[in-house]
């Protein structure tokens, strides 16, 4: 398994290679290939849709992820076609993306969204060795939740064998971002039509504890990202970093 290291400890100029797969065509000045705009992205979301193709039939499942270094995993059921396709080394396509904004602009043409978007390629693999299953299913909670697992019951073996993880290098990697908000035509500013930008934000409700907590049972302080009325984006960024803090 990939070493958990913050990214303040990477190389501040690493970068994914560029190629024919991943390189950004259409608009290319919103493109990113460094490792800091990707891994940001990615880490800013729970959810992906992962594609790929089965006996020429193309699939794309959406799925809860997580990043380690350049690593992603994802989990799923052991019965899952996805995962058991997945198993020896497909060719996979990751993708997250995060919608920031509607844009109504004067014209047609110029209505837009802003967006934070990432694909990642590389070759999913089943996790068959039992450590590295276990230690991945325990960052499946800790990702989302820092240091919960420790205080969790544990997963019986019913449970784990009823687990299938997936691992992906990431061989290449661009991020896509729009974040300019109104980009109307010079000469459209004269017209008497209005236009305005939506910010769009998920945003967190008030924790609702379980009725039946034992008495004296309190919410851990690791869950403080995760604020009535925080952005969800801000408390997974958070959250992952708190996951893979340095000791």
């Amino acid at each position: 398994m990939t070493e958990p290291v913050s990214d303040a400890h990477a190389h501040a100029d690493a970068s994914y290679p560029i190629g024919p797969v991943n390189r950004v065509k259409r608009l290319h000045q919103r493109a990113a290939y460094d490792h800091a705009t990707v891994h940001a992205i990615l880490d800013a979301a729970a959810l992906a849709h992962v594609a790929y193709v089965v006996d020429g039939q193309p699939y794309c499942t959406p799925t809860l992820f997580w990043r380690e270094g350049t690593r992603l995993y994802w989990h799923g059921s052991s019965a899952s076609r996805m995962l058991r396709q997945q198993a020896e080394g497909v060719p996979v396509c990751l993708t997250v993306t995060h919608l920031d904004s509607f844009v109504l602009a004067r014209c047609g043409f110029n209505h837009s969204v802003d967006y934070r978007s990432v694909m990642a390629f590389g070759r999913a693999r089943r996790v068959d060795d039992a450590d590295e299953k276990q230690q991945a299913l325990v960052m499946m909670v800790d990702r989302l939740f820092p240091h919960r697992s420790a205080g969790l019951r544990p997963s019986t073996a019913l449970e784990l064998k009823a687990t299938a993880v997936v691992t992906m290098e990431i061989e290449q990697a661009s991020a896509k971002v729009r974040d300019k908000g109104l980009a109307d035509e010079e000469a459209d500013h004269a017209l008497p039509i209005y236009a305005e930008r939506i910010p769009v934000h998920t945003v967190l409700g008030t924790p609702e504890p379980c009725p039946r907590l034992q008495a004296g049972v309190r919410r851990p302080l690791e869950l403080g990202p995760y604020r009535s009325g925080r952005r969800l984006d801000e408390a997974l960024s958070e959250a992952h970093a708190m996951a893979y803090r340095q000791k």
